[in-house]
């Protein structure tokens, strides 16, 4: 069961993220869409059979594993399974992976910048979910299904049986993830939404999942207060996409109002 909280100023969001004291949070740009990983979303439009599902997923990585190689100086980044599938997802391929951050103010950047309606930041109560297990198997925890120890992987997640998820860091992180202090929560079915998954895991009458529905009326001032905070793309994406994207804050944040004063 996830809590629903609908946000009308930055002021509020404020207040409400200040609550939420070490959870994660994800931004997402539409808050009509449920909370689903990029590859469960694709496999639903294009791939209606779905006891083809973990054949599917599995190809991936074995022929990303084949190929990628030859742009990698480090091959051996490839070995560890959740490594490889961070890899893979920020390249752009579609993984099982979601992306969250440990900083309400990254979330609500990912969720305001690309926005033309109302849009979203989920918290996930990981301080709780830290040592919760599984009501259906208590012997599942954080530790037992961990997706970075050998096998594991295979074991818990790429069957798709199992209403699990794990939340975390790969052994090694890349440079985007440790700009947006980011980690990742896996879930253990592709069909499911994250807060379905979370019903294995809550109490009754708990929420381990709240969703900050963001007025559109809010966007303005706050992307003005993020950029202050220097959260830009060039910041969380340190590379030459994130500074080409950044332009576009540029324009808005800066050169518009300077456009306006002489009109």
């Amino acid at each position: 069961m996830k809590k629903i909280i609908h946000i009308h100023s930055w002021a509020e969001f404020l207040e409400h993220a200040s609550r939420l004291d070490q959870w994660a949070f994800r931004g997402q740009p539409r808050a009509d869409l449920p909370l689903l990983s990029s590859l469960s979303r694709r496999l639903m439009r294009f791939s209606a059979n779905r006891q083809l599902w973990p054949l599917l997923e599995r190809r991936t990585l074995r022929v990303f594993r084949r190929k990628a190689h030859v742009h990698l100086s480090d091959p051996g980044l490839l070995l560890n399974d959740l490594r490889c599938i961070a890899m893979m997802q920020h390249h752009g391929s579609a993984t099982r992976l979601l992306d969250f951050t440990k900083s309400p103010f990254v979330a609500a950047f990912f969720a305001l910048e690309s926005a033309y309606g109302d849009s979203v930041v989920y918290a996930l109560n990981t301080p709780v979910l830290w040592h919760r297990v599984p009501r259906f198997d208590p012997t599942l925890t954080r530790q037992t299904i961990d997706p970075r120890v050998p096998q594991n992987f295979d074991k818990y997640f790429f069957d798709n049986h199992l209403p699990l998820i794990w939340f975390g860091e790969p052994s090694e992180m890349d440079q985007r993830l440790i700009a947006q202090s980011g980690l990742f929560v896996v879930p253990g079915q592709l069909e499911k939404t994250l807060d379905e998954l979370l019903d294995s895991y809550s109490a009754e009458g708990e929420s381990l999942l709240v969703q900050l529905v963001l007025d559109n009326s809010v966007r303005q001032e706050a992307m003005k207060e993020l950029y202050r905070m220097n959260i830009t793309y060039a910041s969380l994406w340190p590379d030459i996409d994130g500074l080409s994207r950044s332009m576009n804050q540029e324009l808005e944040i800066i050169w518009q109002p300077l456009v306006d004063e002489f009109l």
